[in-house]
């Protein structure tokens, strides 16, 4: 069935959106599917990127790319129908994921155990992977919630005013509506556009802090934080929600809640204790690199004079010290400075010249 949209507060009236892109005989391409393929293909783009930073390889990626998303559409599609079971009366209509049904918290937690199973036959570290795939994630389901917005769902309560206003969308046919007629135009919260929005903002954010980060699986949980913070306050204004069964309350209120605090949580306590090894590890070398003291400033000069002076004195034999008078002796002690290059010495020597197998004096190593 199709639906008819509006926008009135950005100035976009009344238009038709359709399911099917295009239909083959029995067989039909829908938006849902496309808009859903758009975000995996660019999740796995960003990952092949973000991995070569880690020293993981294509093949590597391509391999649990496969296996993520098998078992991310299998865990995301149970998770909707087990939190619905009231929905499904006839069994094949369980394998129906084209007409939409599909939970990301289930497809999520799929995905993950899938990486933490391939990390680890394939021996790589399953932090680097989840903080090179986060990011493609949650812009994967910001495109991926206008698969609803071609759908006709995945919309909000009925809004009448406030600061969401200009934001309304006009819907017909409209579910879940009570105080209008289901054959007049709804004005309700676009949430899919609220996600997309909140998703493709934290998109960009973590990009922006990316390498800034203190330890691995930072990314991830900066991922965790941010969309469960988000989906908390959206999923309050759904009024298609899943809830927990026997309660009222909804099931990704609670989920988004529980990975904002844990997230947020684990972020503040591993940045923390980076922090701390930083500034012992700093410890170690303030002799050498403080600035305040006048101590430290000679002791960062040290290095630099005795090179100086390494490169710059030939080194003499025992036999050679011994062969000269004692006076030598000691006015070679008295002036340790060389007499500038090429210029004979009292001796009659030449200072710095090649010795007699052609090499030059001194030690460089």
């Amino acid at each position: 069935m199709d639906t008819v949209l509006s926008f009135p507060g950005l100035g976009i009236g009344e238009f038709t959106v359709h399911k099917e892109m295009f239909s083959i005989g029995n067989f039909s391409v829908r938006y849902y599917g496309v808009f859903i393929t758009i975000g995996i293909i660019l999740a796995f783009l960003y990952a092949i990127w973000r991995a070569k930073g880690y020293g993981i390889k294509y093949d590597q990626i391509l391999d649990i790319t496969l296996f993520t998303i098998l078992f991310a559409i299998i865990g995301a599609r149970l998770y909707y129908v087990l939190t619905s079971l009231d929905k499904y009366t006839n069994f094949w209509d369980v394998f129906k994921i084209w007409e939409g049904g599909l939970g990301i918290y289930g497809g999520v937690i799929a995905g993950v155990v899938t990486v933490l199973v391939c990390a680890k036959v394939k021996k790589l570290n399953v932090l680097h992977l989840l903080d090179s795939g986060a990011p493609g994630l949650m812009l994967a389901q910001a495109i991926g919630r206008w698969g609803n917005f071609m759908n006709g769902e995945a919309y909000g309560a009925e809004v009448t005013g406030g600061p969401l206003y200009f934001l309304r969308m006009g819907i017909n046919p409209h579910y879940d509506i009570t105080t209008v007629s289901a054959d007049e135009m709804a004005f309700v919260h676009p949430t899919f556009l609220y996600e997309s929005l909140w998703n493709i903002l934290g998109f960009v954010l973590i990009n922006v802090f990316y390498k800034k980060k203190k330890f691995d699986g930072e990314i991830i949980l900066w991922y965790a934080t941010w969309y469960g913070f988000g989906r908390f306050f959206i999923e309050m204004l759904r009024t298609d929600s899943l809830y927990i069964p026997g309660t009222s309350l909804k099931i990704s209120c609670v989920v988004g809640l529980l990975s904002f605090v844990a997230g947020l949580f684990l972020i503040i306590f591993f940045r923390y204790r980076a922090k701390t090894r930083e500034t012992a590890n700093a410890g170690t070398y303030e002799p050498m690199f403080a600035k305040d003291t006048p101590e430290s400033a000679e002791t960062a000069e040290e290095p630099e004079t005795i090179f100086q002076e390494e490169t710059s004195e030939e080194p003499v034999s025992p036999n050679e010290a011994s062969s000269k008078p004692p006076e030598e002796q000691t006015e070679q002690t008295i002036e340790p400075e060389n007499p500038p290059e090429g210029e004979p010495s009292e001796d009659g020597q030449q200072e710095n010249a090649p010795s007699e197998e052609g090499e030059p004096d001194g030690h460089l190593d």
